[in-house]
């Protein structure tokens, strides 16, 4: 399979799962409106979601993808199965630990990630409640972040990026059906969406392992203590600890500015937490698309030609992956800031959704739309660093960006709110995707091909016309009078959406771009 088919593959079943994302927001949006007992459950959802990027997606797999393909290329298969029953044990065991300590600290976990809910403390309580529930979510997210590197590495990408969907569809049911039976149950309607949670992390599991089954890979976690001994003592295992130190302070380190974000936001206006959280969703649909398809795509075979010594292909891939990062990703960025508050009526406003909240909420999405580019870029560039087993460079590079970010929120907050939040971590993106190429670039490790200059003309001239378009389709309608218009409002959306696809590709196309060049990598 292609990079090109591989990734497309990827990003499809990625909009799937964010379109169920997005219904899933959608309902809860509608359902418990922007609150502090919403702010309580998303409060409670990031802190499972910020351990498991800690050490599932973020530093486990960073460590754990290049040994694992290192070891395929080199001694094979046979092998390559101890590695994986070797690092599940590890795995597990340090997982039951730290879903312990992190049901018994929930208390301690919340007020660190947004002491501003004790403002209201009921809504600090279903918090503490609610992590505590979901807490053993990031055990499930983990040994499911260890099956997907496998899964990756043997070039299986659709159950990996199928999976999340479940997830969503659990939460969906919770706040439609759970929720309403809870409230005649007497209990917080909100904890309904605590057990979705749980139960989506269950079902994701579970898929992948029959998976990795049907591979011959389903990995043997060793429940002895003899077991757990000889996995640490394993030399592939301590690769991937020694890697996983300064790739777990560079996760960190990335996700440290938002935990800083989510507790200033705590202390502005109550909804600040929820429209920052409305307005992701909306980010990650091209941040996912586009980012997560081409880290998941090209780590493991940049890992793969850095094992076989192929200097060439390793260029190459990120060459080819830095084209479609700015082919694609810069006419997202165009829309987001330019067609913000369409996305986010069309989307949002129902329910409990205010023309107030809207209007915050397309603040901060216009704060993310500044970094996108960068955001998508850093999906690129870091796997390049981590594919040659180098953890520490993207680490000194995030501390940096980490203090520049916090010095912009100390700058901008007080002009713009909330919206100053998503801002600096843009702005912070932007600034940590240039220094990752800048350091590729000296290394001589990524050489670009010829081309580049005009190429970037022509996305540009693409995207001005996209601009024009997009400042007349924000202004020609008023799009938050048409609330109760709701199929003509999501009709004339798609029709927009479609003439701008049409807009920037066919602008291309008049630009002299061939678009068949990028598919056949």
């Amino acid at each position: 399979m292609s990079l090109f088919k591989s990734a497309s593959v990827i990003s499809l079943l990625t909009l799937v799962s964010r379109i169920t994302g997005l219904v899933r927001e959608l309902l809860i949006a509608s359902t418990f409106g922007a609150s502090a007992l919403t702010d309580a459950f998303n409060v409670a959802f990031r802190i499972p979601n910020l351990f498991r990027r800690f050490f599932a997606e973020g530093a486990f797999s960073q460590a754990f993808v290049p040994v694992l393909a290192a070891s395929k290329a080199q001694r094979g298969e046979a092998a390559t199965k101890v590695l994986i029953d070797r690092a599940a044990t590890v795995l597990a065991w340090a997982l039951l630990g730290i879903s312990i300590i992190g049901v018994l600290g929930s208390p301690a976990l919340v007020w660190a990630m947004a002491s501003g809910l004790q403002q209201n403390p009921h809504g600090f309580e279903v918090s503490v409640v609610m992590t505590r529930w979901m807490f053993p979510y990031i055990a499930f997210m983990s040994l499911v972040a260890l099956a997907a590197g496998v899964l990756n590495t043997w070039r299986h990408f659709a159950v990996p990026a199928a999976t999340p969907v479940l997830l969503n569809l659990c939460m969906i049911a919770a706040a439609w059906v759970g929720a309403p039976w809870f409230k005649v149950l007497g209990l917080e309607p909100i904890y309904a969406l605590a057990g979705g949670v749980l139960l989506g992390g269950v079902l994701q599991l579970g898929v992948q392992m029959m998976a990795l089954r049907k591979l011959g890979l389903n990995p043997h976690i060793g429940l002895r203590w003899s077991e757990l001994r000889t996995a640490w003592a394993d030399p592939d295992t301590k690769s991937i600890l020694k890697l996983m130190g300064p790739a777990l302070l560079g996760v960190s380190v990335a996700h440290i500015s938002m935990l800083i974000n989510t507790q200033i936001a705590s202390h502005l206006a109550p909804g600040s937490v929820s429209w920052i959280t409305y307005a992701d969703r909306l980010m990650e649909f091209p941040t996912a698309m586009l980012g997560v398809a081409m880290g998941v795509v090209l780590m493991p075979q940049l890992a793969l030609a850095r094992a076989a010594g192929n200097a060439e292909k390793y260029s190459a891939m990120l060459d080819w992956g830095l084209r479609l990062v700015v082919l694609l990703a810069v006419p997202c960025a165009v829309a987001l800031i330019a067609f913000a508050k369409p996305l986010v009526a069309v989307l949002y406003h129902y329910g409990a959704i205010t023309e107030f909240d809207v209007q915050q909420i397309t603040h901060a999405l216009m704060g993310w739309g500044v970094g996108l580019i960068g955001i998508v870029a850093i999906k690129v560039l870091a796997p390049g660093y981590y594919a040659s087993q180098d953890t520490k460079t993207p680490v000194r590079i995030a501390i940096i960006v980490l203090v520049i970010t916090q010095l912009l929120n100390i700058a901008l907050v007080p002009i713009f709110a909330h919206a100053a939040l998503t801002l600096s971590i843009g702005i912070g993106a932007m600034i940590n995707a240039v220094w990752l190429l800048s350091g590729l670039l000296w290394r001589g490790s990524y050489k670009p091909e010829a081309g580049w200059r005009i190429f970037v003309l022509q996305v540009i001239a693409a995207s001005a016309l996209l601009l024009i378009f997009l400042m007349w389709a924000n202004g020609a309608f008023d799009w938050t009078q048409m609330r109760s218009e709701s199929i003509k409002r999501i009709s004339l959306l798609a029709l927009i959406l479609v003439a701008s696809a049409a807009i920037y590709f066919v602008a291309l196309w008049a630009a002299g771009l061939k678009l068949r060049q990028f598919l056949r990598r």
